[in-house]
């Protein structure tokens, strides 16, 4: 499979077209399975490592470094600075908003306006220069010189944003003052700054040459809502809905991904414009298909099946993700949870020839 015919598949995957070959999206992060699975030494070279992997696995679209450099090893967890190790480095720390935000009052205090320039402000992902739509252009036009025409019809081009709306509050202030302060009146002033700080940034991507954004919140945990249907109404799918509106208005699809178990909140991202979810194995993905016909869907597979390496368990878990490709035109194979550096390479070999052989349209 070509370049070309992999892209076509791709893109026909997200508009739930039903492409024979059930396509993949993973979320990788396995140099020591790349070893494994290519007998290259992906830490002595990345690139024919990946070069390999492209040949064996293109189903993966791993991509390919330009460089055969040799890189670092891993040295494992780093209790100093509490993060943990991480394909072929370390996570972020995971400390957000609380080395700068102490009390309720700091939180109200707070401008997201003011503060729009967020290039120093590391634990918020997306530490851009929000000031102003020009300065958000500047950003994309290192990998998408201008003019901007349209995109080129029928391709899964794509960008993506982490701060759809829900994690703007959580990472800027961490996770207990956000749940401290949220309920409050106070909160909604801040809320409508972030707002206005997206607001800048879909406007952007409405001018962008790409057919899809992938757009992160999570919203859920792995056992459901985080805030309830009434505060999600006010806040976030309001906002979900505008923003998604100007990518409609402007012949772009999104795709909406989200940690944890989005049953409870799947038909509100549909009814804001999504094409499609990425979530995690803890929802119900045969109930969205159900209920949403060909939508873009994907995270269904586990990595604790991958973890326990037991063929039979394997086989069971490719098998019920069969079922529910058969249901969906929009369906992709994807270990929702992640196929992290300990997951052994031979679990992860079983899986993708499981795949080719079990899960067909």
């Amino acid at each position: 499979m070509d370049r070309a015919e992999t892209e076509k598949r791709i893109y026909e995957s997200y508009m739930g077209l039903g492409p024979k070959p059930v396509m993949h999206w993973e979320h990788w992060s396995n140099p020591d399975a790349e070893t494994y699975l290519t007998g290259i030494d992906h830490y002595e070279h990345p690139r024919l490592c990946r070069l390999r992997m492209e040949e064996l696995y293109p189903e993966l679209q791993l991509g390919v470094p330009e460089k055969d450099d040799p890189i670092p090893r891993p040295t494992g967890d780093d209790t100093t600075n509490h993060t943990v190790r991480w394909g072929t480095g370390q996570t972020g720390s995971y400390e957000h908003g609380e080395k700068f935000f102490k009390r309720a009052e700091d939180v109200f205090a707070f401008s997201p306006l003011a503060h729009a320039d967020m290039r120093e402000w590391g634990h918020v992902v997306m530490n851009w220069d929000f000031s102003s739509e020009e300065a958000i252009e500047r950003i994309f036009e290192k990998w998408l010189p201008k003019p901007w025409g349209k995109p080129e019809k029928g391709k899964p081009s794509s960008t993506w944003f982490y701060n759809t709306m829900f994690m703007w509050p959580m990472l800027t202030f961490g996770w207990d003052l956000f749940l401290e302060t949220c309920l409050e009146p106070e909160f909604e002033r801040v809320m409508d700054e972030f707002a206005e700080l997206n607001r800048r940034v879909f406007r952007v991507f409405s001018r962008l040459p790409v057919n899809f954004l992938i757009c992160h919140d999570d919203i859920v945990t792995t056992r459901g809502p985080v805030c309830s249907p009434e505060w999600m109404r006010k806040y976030i799918f309001p906002r979900y809905e505008e923003f998604w509106g100007m990518l409609k208005a402007a012949g772009k699809e999104v795709l909406f991904t989200v940690d944890g178990c989005v049953d409870r909140y799947a038909d509100d991202i549909f009814a804001c414009g999504a094409r499609g979810i990425v979530s995690e194995p803890y929802t119900d993905f045969k109930a969205i298909a159900r209920r949403h016909k060909d939508c873009f869907i994907a995270g269904e597979g586990d990595n604790r099946v991958l973890l326990r390496n037991d063929p039979g368990e394997i086989r069971a878990m490719v098998e019920r993700m069969a079922g529910t490709a058969r249901m969906s035109g929009g369906y992709m194979m994807c270990v929702g949870n992640h196929i992290p550096w300990n997951v052994p390479g031979e679990a992860v070999r079983r899986y993708i020839d499981l795949s080719r052989e079990l899960v067909k349209r």
